[in-house]
């Protein structure tokens, strides 16, 4: 089955053509397609590869005595509410990560030093469960093979709403226009937003894409900013920062069809 979807309304930076996406109803290896989650960290090229996601058969939540069991298509904000009902730890970050469960996994997604991989137990794709001490993961980043339909989780009790309010502190200052969150990671010891201020871009525009005037690691959508526009900001930071600094920033957000 496919889905046609309209990038320039789904993703959460407005910009992307209406494509055909299939959507994944069973667990099997799907060695030709790029997976999505819920497009908030991505910029799509105006060709991109074959695209799937998941469908509803991966949007659960399920507990044992000691464990969750989430499916790689549920929503940040339904797991949110489900441990706040539950009365569950260590989800309080989901309040400020948009997204699916699979995306998040795949990208180790976090705040600072708390992120998805803290405690996560396993991860299920096509080759079956692997355990976490199988993976190789870092910061924003995982290494292996296949799609996350499923992970398991520790159950623990005890949802923290002064956790939940500090979460919340931490990104007051991010812009409310469109944007796919972060655009650069923070290099070792530095800030790319910082970086960014630094070498004259925050604020700066092209078109009608811009590096934000409040916070300048988030590329944001003026209303009606294109794909090249995006681009030609991201490559300009890239250098300026580089010729400065000497530092080659790695991209945060993913983009499909182009390489940077």
């Amino acid at each position: 089955m496919t889905k046609q979807i309209d990038f320039s309304t789904f993703s959460s930076i407005k910009i992307g053509p209406v494509v055909d996406v299939e959507v994944i109803d069973t667990i099997a290896a799907y060695p030709d397609v790029t997976l999505l989650g819920g497009a908030n960290n991505l910029l799509i090229a105006p060709n991109p590869p074959k695209l799937a996601m998941l469908g509803k058969n991966f949007d659960f939540i399920h507990e044992d005595e000691s464990h969750l069991y989430i499916g790689g298509a549920t929503m940040s904000g339904k797991i949110l509410s489900y441990a706040k009902r539950h009365d569950i730890a260590h989800f309080e970050l989901m309040q400020k990560l948009p997204g699916t469960l699979g995306g998040m996994v795949k990208m180790n997604a976090g705040l600072k030093e708390w992120e998805i991989f803290n405690h996560l137990i396993a991860m299920r794709t096509e080759h079956g469960w692997i355990q976490k001490k199988d993976i190789t993961y870092g910061y924003r980043k995982t290494h292996f093979e296949g799609i996350v339909f499923e992970a398991k989780f520790e159950k623990i009790k005890g949802f923290d709403t002064s956790l939940l309010a500090m979460f919340r502190q931490f990104r007051d200052n991010q812009p409310h226009l469109p944007s796919a969150g972060s655009c650069f990671k923070n290099p070792d010891h530095r800030y790319a937003g910082k970086l960014l201020d630094d070498v004259g871009l925050k604020g700066a525009t092209v078109g009608n894409m811009a590096f934000s005037q409040s916070h300048a690691n988030f590329l944001v959508n003026l209303g009606g900013g294109t794909y090249e526009e995006a681009i030609t900001l991201i490559e300009e930071a890239k250098r300026r920062v580089f010729e400065k600094y000497g530092i080659d920033l790695e991209l945060e957000i993913k983009i499909l069809g182009h390489k940077i």
